[in-house]
């Protein structure tokens, strides 16, 4: 899913009919749901290992980049046991922060609660979400360890939030933190401007109300996202199918006035 902060295409209000589509909208943390395949990790023995990652990550967990291969927006990672209840993960690209997240567990075990940042647009977008535990970890590995179901977005900062959309008879657009496309309605690949992952999309009207996007990144559909805006004008329902890591994301997109 793309969360961002945004303007409005430079398009001249007067020159285009209005769409559902057109405007400046904003995400519903409490809407979030995911379901699919869990987030499964585990810190043992001093080494960090992602098998829901895809690819798997397998790296020391002492606080250093260390390099990682096949991922689109970062080449190292480095996690640090801060407490026995929680680690933090930083992902870089070049160099530079990608996202880093802060993970606690409930005393229970029962909860994962991420703080997360992400630096891949113009501002920083911040937030918090919590996952439900499906699987303890290994005996002796770190209380974080397991099996885990994303559950909801909690809070999230406006980058973290803001979309704008425009669409017309032959083309949709999207921009969001800095990051934006212009795609026209046939079938062709766009690239994101700004994106580091470097995604191209193709949109599909299927009709006034709804679009379809497919995104690829190095020649793969990496997501398969529905946007459905409402009769009244005033919701977005966004699904978006990860076919990469077999999850899906539902949320509601709000109508700023």
């Amino acid at each position: 899913m793309r969360i961002v902060t945004v303007a409005l295409l430079l398009v001249p209000g007067m020159a285009l009919a209005a769409t559902a589509f057109d405007g400046t909208w904003k995400l519903r943390p409490d809407s979030t749901k995911r379901t699919g395949n869990a987030d499964q990790f585990q810190v043992l023995d001093g080494t960090y290992t992602c098998s829901s990652c895809v690819p798997e990550i397998k790296v020391k967990a002492d606080g250093s980049d260390q390099k990682v291969e096949g991922h689109d927006y970062y080449d190292t990672v480095a996690v640090t046991v801060v407490s026995p209840s929680s680690i933090h993960i930083i992902e870089k690209k070049d160099g530079k922060r990608a996202v880093a997240v802060i993970y606690e567990v409930s005393t229970n075990g029962n909860t994962l609660t991420g703080k997360f940042e992400d630096y891949t647009g113009s501002q920083v977008a911040t937030g918090t979400f919590t996952e439900t535990r499906r699987a303890a970890g290994p005996p002796g590995s770190h209380r974080a360890s397991g099996s885990w179901q994303p559950e909801q977005l909690h809070e999230a900062n406006d980058p973290a939030r803001t979309y704008a959309y425009q669409m017309t008879e032959d083309q949709f657009s999207m921009h969001w933190n800095g990051q934006s496309y212009n795609a026209k309605f046939d079938g062709k690949p766009y690239p994101v401007r700004g994106d580091p992952g470097k995604t191209m999309v193709t949109v599909k009207r299927l009709d006034a109300r709804t679009v379809e996007e497919t995104d690829h990144r190095q020649g793969k559909v990496t997501d398969e996202i529905r946007l459905a805006a409402a009769s009244n004008g005033k919701t977005i329902e966004v699904t978006d199918n990860d076919v990469i890591h077999h999850q899906i994301t539902t949320f509601t997109l709000d109508k700023q006035e």
